[in-house]
């Protein structure tokens, strides 16, 4: 059986820090955590950035100087979420690949979230999935629902592999107005994922534990943490990020399929390992 790569995502953009004071959104929280994170499991990280407000933003600068500390303090696989907050423009969003992280989310649709819609137009899609090849950013498929993989069938067919080559799918389960998060509708999707498709899988909420043992159970990877849930256990909040790691890393090591270090993580995803910088990016219109 593969090991596992589980991934952290240690903020999101949806929890206010007056409401989880533990939540990391200053560079040092998050840096912190990261460290912690990684020394009980974790491979890559996942990035939703806050401002001095704690509220989120896209602001470059914090994007650049946050993948450059996390690559200074740590392994892990950095990743920038392309979707920010639901109410970010389009082209904030293609933005962030100015940044250069090792990898970042590719939303493969447009889907209610919670009382709020992410939108995800077929064209920002295509100008994403472009950008990423151009820079050598390898992107996770963001999967909300069964009908975006046919989308992502698509977007591989007219416009050919990932950088990196290898296709890796995050399916996002338990999202109000998105897929449920059980394990009928996991093995549904993974009959639809493209072939020689790596896949993780976020439980959102309540669905995190379900999703996990079923992600296990089939030979997938994990994604955790207090941007999907606040709550450990019933009645009981998440300590911190580390917390929901090494529940995660302990699962995979039961379940005969350990965690991946990160340079595995990277071998498998075909992140590149050569260090980048802001320099060597493409010039171009952020225009979406």
């Amino acid at each position: 059986m593969p090991a596992t790569l589980i991934t952290v995502a240690p903020t999101g953009a949806e929890h206010a820090k007056a409401d989880v004071p533990n939540l990391p959104v200053t560079l040092e929280e998050l840096v912190s955590t990261a460290r912690d994170c990684e020394r009980v499991g974790a491979s890559m990280i996942h990035v939703h950035i806050r401002g001095a407000d704690a509220k989120p933003t896209l602001d470059q600068q914090r994007l650049r100087d946050t993948v450059a500390a996390l690559r200074e303090q740590t392994s892990l696989i950095v990743q920038l979420s392309s979707g920010g907050a639901v109410t970010d423009p389009e082209a904030d969003r293609l933005a962030v690949l100015d940044a250069l992280p090792d990898s970042a989310s590719c939303t493969m649709g447009t889907v209610n979230f919670g009382d709020d819609v992410f939108m995800n137009r077929w064209e920002f899609i295509v100008e994403l999935h472009k950008r990423m090849q151009e820079r050598g950013i390898v992107p996770e498929y963001e999967i909300f629902d069964l009908g975006q993989l046919a989308t992502l069938h698509r977007l591989l067919d007219q416009h050919g592999l990932p950088a990196g080559g290898h296709v890796h799918v995050d399916l996002v389960m338990g999202v109000p107005g998105g897929m449920p998060g059980d394990a009928e509708t996991l093995v549904a999707a993974l009959r639809l994922l493209p072939e020689g498709a790596s896949f993780s899988a976020t439980g959102i909420g309540r669905t995190s534990l379900p999703v996990m043992f079923a992600a296990l159970a089939a030979g997938g990877h994990l994604r955790v943490g207090m941007e999907d849930t606040i709550s450990y256990a019933r009645g009981e909040r998440v300590k911190d990020n580390a917390q929901l790691v090494a529940r995660a890393a302990g699962l995979a090591r039961i379940g005969q399929r350990p965690p991946m270090t990160p340079d595995e993580a990277r071998e498998l995803l075909g992140v590149n390992v050569t260090p980048r910088t802001a320099a060597s990016a493409p010039a171009r219109s952020t225009g979406g």
